[in-house]
């Protein structure tokens, strides 16, 4: 069985991620819930099939017993963990967006583009292990790309999505490949000449101060961490400093914050598909106060009076999404797909996968044979709508 055939069918199913284990059958998240698929894996296939993936890091594999990478497989660009078990070596593999995420096509609210606005200042987007964080950070990149000259650099572990520049310089670093570290790459950024920097996910101090230097000193920084609500990310954030000096950083977060998104999947069945729901706080005298002080259990009461400066708490962000009726419903990877066909060794799935959303029509050229194209579109996108439609 190769990795091409187990990831086609992932795909099929309209999974998110694909969890291989010697001696277990595939298992499939599928709308957040794992199921179970077809026969038992062999141990030494798995060993070989991860021995090819990895090429020349399998030493590295074998210190660590555990390897990150990104690849196309199958025509679907995939984030994979290969990592040591009780059972032989692993795999866990997520299927990404196969389109540019803008805010749009993630059905996210339109004055999250407020947050790329400013040209420093720090923007945090928080939430747990497969809520999409990633997505929505490419998405924020992606919307300065489709309107601004700026130079972007990245940092990631490992590049996930691939950005095409539009208007924008975009250089996309992965650690371990073209830097040794989040930490020097944040410090070789400094002399890069950036207007925009990314910083997929912040771990440990020393990549939590360098990102607010780089928010202070005339930098756009966008940066991911792991929390269930704005205030818990910006608690998290401070106290990873020794004691002594969490006044300073609480007031050097208070001056550089320009905003934090904390947002979780939360699957619709109207619209058929997982849509992120999100609290959301924008910079204000209110929250400025408040993270400077240190007092962050009080930003839950900042977030709920703060309509009018765009936050959301997760229960306001609902009522907009039971409002919205202009859904976006671009092919994503949490798509079901019911209906397409199984893969021949892989026959049996555990529970059955909700019918598919109907797909958008393709749309309908005018009588004189010009469409006029959103400046937002990819053309490939547009191109494949008009193939369907001729079908």
């Amino acid at each position: 069985m190769s990795l091409d055939r187990l990831v086609s069918m992932a795909k099929d199913a309209g999974a998110s991620d694909l969890h291989l284990e010697g001696a277990m059958p595939a298992a499939l998240r599928i709308r957040g819930e794992l199921k179970l698929s077809g026969e038992a894996l062999q141990p030494a296939m798995l060993t070989e099939l991860a021995r090819e993936l990895i090429g020349d890091g399998w030493r590295e594999f074998l210190e660590r017993q555990s390897y990150d990478l990104a690849r196309v497989i199958a025509g679907v660009r995939c984030r994979v963990n290969v990592l040591q078990t009780a059972r032989g070596v692993g795999l866990v593999i997520r299927l990404l967006a196969p389109f540019q995420a803008t805010l749009r096509r993630l059905n996210l609210h339109p004055s999250l583009r407020r947050l790329v606005e400013p040209r420093h200042g720090l923007v945090l987007v928080t939430g747990p292990t497969g809520s999409g964080k990633s997505t929505t950070l490419a998405a924020l990149v992606h919307e300065i790309n489709l309107t601004e000259a700026r130079h972007v650099v990245t940092i990631e572990n490992p590049i996930e999505y691939v950005l095409t520049p539009r208007q924008s310089l975009i250089r996309q670093r992965e650690v371990g490949r073209h830097t040794p570290s989040v930490a020097q790459a944040l410090t070789d950024a400094m002399r890069e000449d950036p207007d925009v920097i990314m910083v997929t996910e912040m771990r440990d101090p020393e990549t939590m101060r360098l990102t607010l230097n780089a928010a202070e000193t005339g930098h756009l920084v966008l940066a991911t961490m792991h929390s269930g609500s704005c205030a818990e990310a910006l608690q998290r954030l401070v106290s990873a400093f020794p004691a002594e000096i969490q006044a300073a950083v609480a007031g050097q977060l208070a001056d550089c914050l320009v905003g934090v998104v904390s947002q979780r999947l939360k699957f619709r069945p109207r619209e058929q598909r997982l849509v992120p729901e999100c609290e959301v706080l924008f910079a204000s005298s209110a929250m400025k106060a408040v993270v400077r002080q240190g007092q962050m259990f009080k930003l839950a009461t900042v977030i709920d009076s703060g309509g009018q400066d765009g936050s959301f708490s997760f229960a306001r962000y609902g009522e907009w999404l039971e409002a919205k009726t202009d859904w976006s419903l671009e092919p994503e990877r949490v798509e079901a797909a019911a209906e397409a066909p199984q893969v021949a060794a892989l026959p049996k799935v555990a529970a059955k996968v909700p019918a598919k959303a109907a797909a958008p029509k393709a749309p309908k050229a005018p009588s004189d044979g010009v469409m006029e194209i959103d400046d937002a579109e990819d053309p490939a996108d547009i191109l494949e709508q008009l193939n369907r439609g001729r079908h």
